[in-house]
């Protein structure tokens, strides 16, 4: 792997191995070349109280573990137990492939990945919550 780019905006931070970084004026790229680094856009980050679904809550463990707050070995467990649980409701092609891809991230302690994956599930989640409310 040639490593993880990231594409920061002016003034984006970013969490990088529990340090936070800060851009400058302008957009820039950021090539993160050490494996398994553990990294976090803060916009993307889910706050405690933002915790109320199920895909949240699984988002929520693997944002621990990158953000420094949970062990992976600890949390890998959760994780796998949360995208079984996950798989059983969410069972189209598309939510099913991105299931498998985290689920395979966590197994490979790739948890930027994994998060990544299952943040796509979110919106069909919201749809599917919408459309149980009418």
């Amino acid at each position: 792997m040639t490593g993880l780019v990231l594409k920061l905006g002016p003034h984006e931070r970013v969490l990088i191995n529990g340090a936070v970084v800060e851009n400058g004026d302008r957009r820039s790229r950021l090539a993160i070349m050490t494996p398994n680094a553990n990294i976090l856009r803060l916009r993307d980050a889910i706050h405690p109280e933002q915790v109320n679904t199920p895909v949240r809550r699984v988002c929520y463990i693997a944002q621990m573990v990158l953000s420094g707050n949970a062990e992976a070995s600890d949390a890998r467990m959760q994780l796998l137990r949360g995208i079984e649980q996950l798989s059983q409701v969410l069972t189209d092609h598309d939510s099913r492939t991105q299931l498998t891809i985290a689920s395979t991230a966590v197994l490979e302690d790739q948890h930027y990945q994994a998060l990544k994956a299952l943040r796509s599930l979110l919106p069909r989640e919201e749809r599917l919550f919408a459309a149980a409310r009418v």
